[in-house]
C-alpha cells in the first residue's frame, strides 16, 4: 500500500524523524501501568514505539486512508484502531471507564479543543503528553506575569502540572509546518476540588482574558447582566490587577467574589 497523502484540511503534518517519534512515545512512561490512547497516529510513526510497551495501546484516527494504512501495517493493532473523531468520542467507553494516558502528534488547529476535552475528562486522564505548536505549548506552560499566560494556562494548570519537554524544528515533518513545534507533558496534580464553582471559574477566566489589557474592575462588568454590583465590590485590591498577574489561587478567590455577588443579585 502506498504512503498516506497529508491532507491540509485535517491539519496533517507527518513526523519523519524516528528518534523524535520515539522520544515522544517515551513521554507516556510517566504512567507505565495504564493503557494509552494515541490521537491522530497517521502512518504510525509514534505508534510503532507505543505498541512495544507492555500495556494496551489504542489509536483513534479520523482519516480513512490512515486507518486503512494502519490496519495493513499494524495487524496486531487492528482490534484497537478506532476510526472516529476524537472530539466527538465518549472517552469513558474507550477503556471501559478506566484511566488512560492520552498522547499524540496533535493537529495544530484543534489542539486547544483536545485539551478542553481532556479537562472535561480529567478523572480519566491522569497524564497527557504529545506534540503541539510551540506557541500553544508555551502558553500552556507559562507562569503568571508572562505575556503567554492566558486561558489555557489557568484552566490546565488548575488541574495539571505542566512540563515543557523539548522543541521540534519544522524540517522533520512532511509537509513542514510554518511554525516550530514542542512536546509537553501534563500530569494531574493533587487538586480534587478548586474551592469554587468550576463552571463560573471557567467563565471568569475566559471573560477577563478576552480583555486582558484591562483591569479586572473593567472586564468583570460584563458578567453582571442584571445590574452592577455596588461600589464596594470593585474596591477589592484584586480589582486593580490585570488577568495575567493572577495565580490560580487568586482566580479561585476572584471566582468566589463574583459568585457571592451573583447570588446576591439573584436574591
Amino acid at each position: 500500500m502506498k504512503l498516506v497523502r497529508p491532507k491540509k484540511q485535517l491539519g496533517q503534518h507527518f513526523l519523519t524523524d524516528l528518534s523524535i517519534a520515539k522520544a515522544i512515545a517515551d513521554t507516556v512512561d510517566a504512567y507505565p501501568e495504564i493503557p494509552v490512547l494515541e490521537v491522530g497516529p497517521g502512518m504510525g510513526v509514534m505508534t510503532q514505539y507505543l505498541v512495544t510497551k507492555p500495556r494496551l495501546t489504542k489509536v483513534v484516527e479520523i482519516d480513512r486512508e490512515s486507518v486503512a494504512f494502519l490496519n495493513e501495517h499494524f495487524p496486531n493493532l487492528r482490534d484497537n484502531i478506532i476510526g472516529d473523531d476524537f472530539l466527538r468520542m465518549d472517552l469513558a467507553k474507550v477503556f471501559d471507564g478506566n484511566p488512560f494516558v492520552l498522547t499524540g502528534n496533535y493537529p495544530y488547529d484543534i489542539s486547544s479543543q483536545i485539551f478542553f476535552k481532556m479537562l472535561d475528562n480529567k478523572h480519566l486522564i491522569p497524564c497527557c503528553t504529545g506534540m503541539i505548536q510551540r506557541e500553544v505549548a508555551q502558553r500552556i506552560a507559562s507562569a503568571p506575569g508572562n505575556k503567554a499566560y492566558g486561558i489555557l494556562s489557568v484552566l490546565i494548570q488548575a488541574w495539571y502540572d505542566v512540563e515543557y519537554l523539548f522543541t521540534v524544528d519544522e524540517n522533520v515533518f512532511n509537509p513542514p509546518p510554518k511554525v516550530k513545534s514542542a512536546v509537553i507533558r501534563m500530569t494531574r496534580n493533587d487538586v480534587k476540588e478548586l474551592g469554587c464553582d468550576e463552571t463560573l471559574f471557567k467563565r471568569v477566566v475566559k471573560t477577563v482574558f478576552n480583555q486582558r489589557r484591562k483591569m479586572l474592575r473593567v472586564s468583570l462588568r460584563q458578567l453582571f447582566t442584571s445590574g452592577m454590583p455596588d461600589a464596594a465590590f470593585f474596591e477589592h485590591d484584586i480589582m486593580t490587577k490585570r488577568p495575567e498577574q493572577l495565580s490560580i489561587q487568586q482566580f479561585v478567590e476572584l471566582t468566589n467574589l463574583v459568585g457571592s455577588q451573583l447570588r446576591t443579585d439573584i436574591k
